[in-house]
């Protein structure tokens, strides 16, 4: 084939031939190799065919090792060189973690418990109030018998006791008003100790209208036989005589059986056991978690900054803690004093009553029976206060007592 050229005038240029070229028929091209340039394949005078190959990863155990180690030597060269500095840097991250942890600690601490606080002059006087105050709901309860409840009004050895016949036992329906002294005295008893430990009576504050008690004809107390007992063993630890406890038990034999009962002519309860059994031993009244934070008795009192006497204790515990009556008797009055706060006032009888002061809620209404441990209240620092805690006060004959002389 020729071609003729328009623009070059020398004849040995006109003109220009194409090499031959094999025509072959186009192949259907795969679409993963249309990207290509297809004008470029087209006119190509052999089609050239191609696919992706796989990417050949030289990961291996030995790699991994490889890397692992050179990335731990250079942290041990890091390390050596750096000693000062990063020990100062983790001196620095533990002394702040620390003075963190003091920090929370002690905040928690003066949320959770009472601290000193300035108040106002009038303050103690707002106390003093109070005092007087309670002094006034405390009854004057008569009591007429002693620590081993001995009667006082009742001159035991002018009488005469006979403890050669045995003991005898008659029936008494408790009536309104009666008490354990006057049923006592009723039936010439001399000891109140008697009439509690015949009946078994666990807390004489339960007696009630129309129960029977047994009142023996002589003063003595109930001992149940344990094992290892004697006759002699027994007169020994009480001081009675040996004739007079085999009169009066109508004993035949020294022979004693683990669980028999005996009648001990005069002898009287513990003190301790009686208090129990009179309810003059209170319960704490807070049963959570506490923490005794101001003793009963003279101290530098946290709100006038000066020394005062402490008319109860304090228990410092969170807010919302439930506050419990001590001992069973009657809500005499609830309010809020400018001093304590909420507060209740329970009545127990035998002239003991006791104040719950500081209160966040007060439970318990006035007029309101309450039982041993029935919740009245809710810790707080209402009133004038430095943190949660409960003020504890117990009166007896409307004068103020340590009340961990009656807490057990």
């Amino acid at each position: 084939m020729e071609i003729i050229s328009y623009v070059q005038d020398d004849s040995r240029r006109r003109s220009f031939s194409l090499p031959d070229i094999q025509w072959k028929r186009r192949e259907r091209i795969p679409s993963r190799v249309r990207s290509a340039s297809i004008t470029s394949d087209f006119f190509s005078p052999e089609l050239k065919r191609f696919s992706a190959q796989k990417v050949k990863s030289d990961f291996s155990v030995r790699t991994f090792f490889k890397l692992v180690g050179g990335a731990a030597s250079q942290s041990a060269v890091y390390i050596k060189d750096n000693a000062k500095r990063l020990g100062i840097i983790t001196s620095s991250a533990l002394l702040t973690c620390a003075l963190g942890f003091f920090a929370v600690s002690f905040v928690k601490h003066h949320i959770n418990h009472t601290g000193p606080v300035l108040l106002e002059s009038d303050g103690s006087a707002d106390i003093e109030n109070l005092n007087r105050l309670m002094a006034k709901f405390a009854l004057d309860g008569t009591v007429d018998y002693d620590e081993t409840g001995n009667l006082l009004d009742v001159d035991a050895a002018s009488k005469t006791v006979n403890f050669t016949q045995p003991v005898s036992y008659q029936t008494y329906k408790v009536r309104s008003g009666d008490t354990i002294s006057g049923i006592a005295k009723k039936f010439g008893l001399t000891n109140i100790s008697t009439l509690i430990s015949v009946n078994d009576i666990g807390n004489v504050r339960q007696l009630a209208a129309g129960q029977k008690l047994k009142i023996p004809s002589i003063d003595g107390i109930i001992y149940t036989v344990k094992k290892g007992d004697s006759l002699s063993s027994i007169t020994d630890k009480y001081k009675i005589s040996l004739e007079q406890l085999l009169d009066v038990n109508e004993l035949t034999s020294e022979t004693l059986t683990a669980g028999q009962q005996l009648f001990l002519p005069g002898a009287a309860m513990d003190a301790t056991s009686l208090r129990n059994a009179m309810g003059e031993l209170f319960k704490l009244p807070i049963s959570a978690k506490f923490r005794w934070s101001s003793p009963y008795g003279y101290r530098i009192d946290p709100i006038a900054g000066v020394k005062s006497f402490h008319t109860g204790t304090d228990m410092a515990c969170p807010t919302g803690t439930p506050i419990l009556a001590a001992m069973s008797g009657r809500v005499t009055t609830t309010g809020l004093n400018r001093v304590y706060g909420n507060y209740v006032i329970i009545d127990h009888g035998n002239g003991y009553q006791t104040l719950y002061a500081h209160m966040s809620k007060i439970i318990a209404s006035k007029g309101q029976w309450v039982s041993q441990g029935t919740r009245i209240g809710l810790v707080g620092s209402t009133g004038y206060s430095t943190g949660p805690h409960l003020h504890f006060t117990v009166y007896k004959n409307g004068k103020l007592i340590d009340p961990m002389s009656v807490l057990k």
